[in-house]
C-alpha cells in the first residue's frame, strides 16, 4: 500500500510552480516557464522519495496551456526530452507511481461537440506528458463522468460512445472516478463494464452521493476491485475527510489522525494505494505514512517537530512543552499523541501574546547578524503587533526575508511561514 498527495508540495523550497497570463504566453516565456516547473517537479519527486511517499499526483497546469495549440505551439515533449528522462529517472529509483486529474472543464459527455474535441485535446496532453516521464499504464489519469444534462443515461451513454473513440494511449490510461453530485459509485461502475476503464472510489464523494448509505467504503472498493487489471497496477482509491464547520464536500485542511487510522484498519489487508485529497497535502501524507509505518523511528518523529515546533509555539506553549517531554524516550514511537497533539495546535487561533512569544524564538536565529535597522524594524512591528496595530503576518514576511538573507535553512525548512 502506497499514500500520496496532489499537486502542490507544503513547505519544500524549490517545489512551487508558475504560469502566466494568455496575453504573456511569448515562446520563449513559456519555455523559462516548463523548464521551472519541471525544476520543480523533479524537487517534489526528490522530496517524497525520501520521504517515503510513493504516490503522487502531478499538477496539470505544469506546462502551461498544453492543450491550446494556438496558444503553446512548442514541441516541449522533445525540447526538453532530457529533463522528463532525469524525472522518468528518479521516479522508477523511488518506485513513485504518479498520476494527473485533468480539471472540471474536461467532459467527454457534453452535448457540445468543441467541448468534447477540446476535452479529448487536454486528455491527449496529460497522456503525453505521462509518456514523455516514461512512465507505465499503472500511472493514470483520473476523470470524472461529467454532466447530467437533464438526461442522466443519455448521458452515461456519450461518455461511452465518445470514450470508444479514443486513442489507446489516453484509454491505456483513463480510470473513472465517482463524484459528489452527478454519478455515484454504482453508476461509474456501470461506465466501467462498458468501456473497460477502472474506477475509482472516492469515500467523500460517496457519502454525499451514494446509491446505498449502507453500503461501507470497504464494501465499494472490494467491488471496484475486478475493475483493476494487471497492467492498471495496484487499485487506487480516493480519501478524504470533510472539513468541519464548511460546505458538504469540503476537503478537511489536514487528515485527523484518528479518523484516518479507522478507516486504514479497515482498508489495510485490501491491496489499495490511497490518494489523500487534503489542504496540507504532503504534511497529511508524511503523517499517514508515519502513523501506518510497520516500524517507526523517534527520529522520523523529531525531524517533523522540528517544522512543527514553532507553529505550535506560537498557538499554545503548553502544547509545546508536552510535545517537548513525549519525544524525550527514544525508545519510544508515540506517533498518535504526537499528531494528536499537533492537530490540538494547529486548531487553535494564535493569540498576540504567543505569536510575538514564537516570533521572538524565530528573530533569535538571525539577531546577532541583523543590521541595526533590522532590529530597529523588528522592534518596530513586535511593538505594532503588541498595541494591536498590526497582525503578526506582517512581522512573519519580514521574518521570513530575514531568514532568506542570512540562509537560516532550518527555519526556511520549518513550517512557520506555512501557517
Amino acid at each position: 500500500m502506497s499514500i500520496g498527495y496532489p499537486c502542490i508540495t507544503v513547505g519544500v523550497e524549490g517545489t512551487k510552480q508558475k504560469t502566466c497570463r494568455k496575453s504573456n504566453a511569448t515562446g520563449d516565456h513559456l519555455a523559462a516557464l516548463i523548464k521551472y516547473n519541471l525544476d520543480a517537479l523533479k524537487n517534489i519527486i526528490e522530496f517524497n522519495g525520501k520521504h517515503n511517499i510513493h504516490l503522487f499526483r502531478i499538477s496539470s497546469d505544469i506546462i502551461p496551456f498544453a492543450s491550446d495549440k494556438e496558444v503553446n505551439t512548442l514541441d516541449w515533449s522533445n525540447q526538453f526530452a532530457e529533463q522528463f528522462k532525469e524525472i522518468g529517472k528518479l521516479i522508477k529509483k523511488y518506485e513513485i507511481r504518479v498520476s494527473m486529474h485533468p480539471g472540471q472543464y474536461t467532459v467527454l459527455n457534453s452535448p457540445d461537440e468543441g467541448v468534447v474535441k477540446r476535452a479529448i485535446a487536454d486528455l491527449e496532453y496529460h497522456a503525453l506528458f505521462l509518456d514523455s516521464l516514461g512512465v507505465d499504464a499503472s500511472s493514470k489519469l483520473i476523470l470524472h463522468v461529467g454532466g447530467v444534462y437533464g438526461e442522466k443515461e443519455r448521458a452515461m451513454d456519450r461518455f461511452v460512445e465518445v470514450y470508444k473513440t479514443l486513442n489507446d494511449r489516453i484509454k491505456d490510461r483513463l480510470v473513472v472516478e465517482n463524484d459528489d453530485r452527478s454519478y455515484t459509485i454504482e453508476e461509474v461502475l456501470s461506465i466501467s463494464e462498458r468501456t473497460g476503464a477502472p474506477a475509482v472510489y472516492d469515500n467523500l464523494h460517496n457519502a454525499i452521493n451514494t446509491s446505498d448509505p449502507d453500503k461501507s467504503d470497504t464494501y465499494w472498493i472490494n467491488k471496484v476491485k475486478h475493475t483493476w487489471k494487471e497492467k492498471d497496477g495496484r487499485q487506487k482509491t480516493h480519501y478524504s475527510q470533510q472539513q468541519i464547520g464548511n460546505r458538504t464536500g469540503t476537503h478537511s485542511k489536514y487528515i485527523r489522525i484518528d479518523e484516518f487510522m479507522k478507516y486504514y484498519d479497515e482498508v489495510k489487508d485490501l491491496d489499495i494505494d490511497i490518494m489523500l485529497e487534503v489542504k496540507d497535502k504532503n504534511l497529511s501524507a508524511v503523517k499517514c505514512v508515519l502513523a501506518t509505518v510497520k516500524k517507526g523511528e523517534i527520529k522520523n518523529l523529531e525531524q517533523e517537530w522540528s517544522r512543527y515546533k514553532y507553529v505550535v509555539l506560537e498557538r499554545s506553549q503548553d502544547i509545546y512543552q508536552s510535545i517537548r517531554s513525549l519525544l524525550k524516550d527514544k525508545s519510544d514511537y508515540p506517533v498518535i499523541q504526537f499528531y494528536r497533539l499537533i492537530e490540538a495546535a494547529i486548531d487553535l487561533e494564535p493569540s498576540n501574546n504567543s505569536a510575538l512569544n514564537a516570533a521572538s524564538h524565530v528573530w533569535g536565529y538571525v539577531k546577532n547578524e541583523a543590521t541595526d535597522k533590522e532590529k530597529t524594524k523588528f522592534k518596530y512591528l513586535s511593538e505594532a503587533i503588541t498595541s494591536e496595530e498590526a497582525k503578526i503576518e506582517k512581522l512573519k514576511v519580514f521574518l521570513r526575508q530575514m531568514m532568506e538573507k542570512y540562509s537560516q535553512y532550518y527555519m526556511l525548512q520549518s513550517l512557520y511561514f506555512e501557517f
